[in-house]
């Protein structure tokens, strides 16, 4: 995984949350239509019944609001690499400024006399 591209990685951690939130999801909506055959009202069902639902729903739509953005991020990084890949990289040559050899001398002996003290 360390060669691996990070627009994979973004793309497999995405699954992994795409799966557990659905995961739960299932749980929840499987716990609310448990409640729902144990209810002894029908009322009591049909709201119990109508939050599984809507619990799903909610949860389906997240998952898709997270698979769209982990898809649009992995995207925009393969594109910026891509890009960063093919554009020449000009080399800026600056020349290392020569100080004249009074000024080394005078600065080595300040650095001696911070050292004495």
């Amino acid at each position: 995984m360390a060669d691996a591209d990070l627009d994979v990685v973004i793309r497999q951690l995405a699954r992994q949350l795409h799966t557990g939130l659905m995961t739960r999801a299932k749980e929840r909506r499987d716990r609310f239509n448990g409640l729902a055959a144990k209810a002894k009202g029908k009322e009591t069902g049909d709201r119990f019944k109508m939050m599984a639902k809507a619990t799903m729903e909610q949860a389906t739509a997240a998952a898709k609001r997270l698979q769209m953005s982990a898809d649009n991020v992995a995207d925009s990084y393969a594109r910026s690499m891509r890009l960063a890949a093919s554009t020449p990289v000009t080399v800026k040559v600056e020349k290392a400024k020569e100080e004249k050899p009074a000024k080394k001398a005078a600065k080595a002996k300040k650095a001696k006399a911070k050292k004495a003290k």
